[in-house]
């Protein structure tokens, strides 16, 4: 057996693209019987260096988190721009986005998910970390994000 590229453990997150983030966190709030958590909205482009599809975009979204013990359900409202979430939001309606891993190198491991067939749709930066989208619908049924954390100083 050859080593894996993402390992179970590593699995962090779960989002879903929504039309309306203000009455769904509320939906879940209600359901986990949880506050509310804080809506948050990306930053622009200059801060957050998207790029989807390689071409920077102004594509924003609002976020809020849950956090479910060891892992997070992430709820994505697209807002401005173009992105993956707009497009699996236009193509398939609110669901399932992506499934997350924690992984020491987002750019080597997109690359060994390339070799599978998966490709690169959208990438950033947030204050603590990068991500790529990697539409890996075709080898594995779903988009997953891979989540770099910086070394902390």
């Amino acid at each position: 057996m050859s080593n894996p590229i993402l390992t179970p453990t590593t699995v962090c997150q779960v989002a879903i693209v929504v039309n309306d983030i203000e009455r769904i966190a509320k939906n879940y709030a209600t359901v986990f019987g949880v506050p509310v958590p804080p809506i948050h909205e990306t930053g622009p482009a200059s801060e957050t260096l998207i790029s989807y599809r390689g071409q920077t975009t102004p594509g924003r979204a609002k976020l809020a988190f849950f956090s479910l013990g060891s892992l997070q359900l992430e709820l994505i409202e697209p807002i401005d721009g173009p992105s993956t979430w707009r497009d699996v939001l236009e193509k398939n309606g609110p669901g399932l986005h992506h499934i997350a891993f924690q992984v020491p190198k987002t750019q080597a491991t997109s690359q060994q998910l390339a070799e599978l067939g998966a490709e690169v749709v959208q990438t950033g930066d947030f204050k603590v970390g990068n991500y790529s989208y990697v539409d890996a619908t075709r080898t594995l049924g779903v988009m997953v994000e891979l989540l770099e954390s910086y070394p902390t100083k």
